[in-house]
């Protein structure tokens, strides 16, 4: 009889825990914690690493020298040579260009190339970025040397542009201009295109 209270007493304890709600079932609040990574990459097609990159050759670029709009003052004007990758691999400019003015035949015109400012910071153009140089000039100042009656210097049609990496590349002039004080352009140093 004794094995039986005992048996008993255990049972009560747990009839009552049970009931209570300890021991059974019951509610539960579980937390659980996600965490998520956003990785996010950005792409930027005007830059690129120097180390490794070579020079652009002629072959590489396509250019224009172009007017700048309302650039016209103290009796000069600007225009901006665009030089753009046109090959399937990345190549680099720097400095001031090199380059030469032709004429409407083709034949070369006195050219006189003068930095504008420092800066001989590396380029990188990869495939389809372009490079932009802006040049002052005077289309219609007479120097020493010019046609002191007309045009001071035949128009020029083309900047034919010598490259680092070998070559050259013929920048369209549009519109046409005489180019003064024997062909003298005042370049800034390449920059990246906008």
């Amino acid at each position: 009889m004794a094995g039986r209270r005992a048996a008993a007493g255990l049972v009560l304890p747990a009839v009552a825990l049970t009931a209570a709600g300890c021991l059974g079932s019951g509610t539960k609040t579980v937390t659980v914690t996600h965490t998520r990574t956003v990785t996010s990459t950005k792409t930027v097609t005007t830059t690129g690493s120097v180390s490794g990159t070579k020079p652009c050759t002629g072959a590489q670029l396509a250019g224009t020298f172009t007017l700048v709009p309302n650039s016209a003052g103290a009796g000069q004007i600007a225009y901006a040579l665009t030089l753009k990758n046109s090959s399937g691999s990345s190549c680099l400019v720097r400095g001031v260009p090199q380059a030469t003015l032709l004429g409407a035949s083709g034949t070369p015109l006195p050219t006189h190339i003068r930095a504008a400012g420092g800066g001989k910071r590396p380029i990188v153009l990869p495939p389809g970025a372009s490079a932009l140089a802006q040049a002052r000039f005077s289309p219609d100042v007479a120097g020493d040397g010019d046609s002191q009656t007309g045009p001071c210097q035949p128009a020029a049609h083309q900047l034919q542009v010598t490259t680092a990496g070998g070559g050259v590349t013929e920048a369209s002039i549009k519109p046409p201009t005489s180019v003064c004080q024997q062909g003298t352009l005042n370049f800034e140093p390449f920059g990246y295109a906008g």
